[in-house]
């Protein structure tokens, strides 16, 4: 296996395989129709057909502009002139359209927001437990600049699990 991956060729179950089925196109349609980003489309996520196949996606809240610049992203670096005020009620209504028993949410980074966002990723977690009764919550949170009053924020809405994306070694 290691010879061919040297020769320029990739094992079959390295290869990603385009499917773009009804499901994906559902998925598709919906981030479409609710303007939603999701990871999977903005970060050019290579399993993006196995997962919106599976009705599954990583929404990515507070616009598509990160300010930050990791090297490692395909994300848009810049300065976003504002938030979506109305992002979590849609949100929320495709997690319901989509019947999702389990969401995963992330987000750029906005560091120039007061609490980096915490403040919408708590109210779209009520949202969710409120409008999907029965959908448990996972957030992938940024750091928010180690402000601990966001995370206290983002805590107190109780999402099931609570996860940071690692951008960073500390060097």
């Amino acid at each position: 296996p290691q010879s061919a991956i040297r020769n320029g060729k990739r094992p079959d179950w390295l290869r990603i395989k385009l499917q773009t089925g009804p499901e994906y196109q559902a998925v598709l349609g919906l981030t479409k129709t609710h303007k939603l980003n999701t990871v999977c489309e903005d970060a050019r996520c290579p399993n993006i057909y196995e997962c919106w196949n599976r009705k599954t996606a990583t929404f990515m809240i507070l616009g598509d502009i990160c300010t930050r610049s990791c090297g490692f992203c395909s994300v848009k670096t810049g300065r976003p002139e504002t938030w979506d005020t109305d992002e979590p009620r849609r949100v929320a209504e495709a997690i319901k359209t989509m019947g999702l028993k389990y969401a995963v949410i992330t987000s750029v980074n906005r560091d120039e927001l007061p609490l980096g966002g915490a403040d919408i990723f708590a109210d779209l977690i009520r949202r969710i437990h409120r409008d999907v009764p029965g959908c448990q919550v996972e957030v992938l949170t940024p750091d928010f600049r180690g402000v601990t009053e966001a995370i206290d924020l983002v805590v107190g809405a109780k999402p099931e699990v609570f996860a940071h994306n690692v951008e960073t070694v500390s060097r």
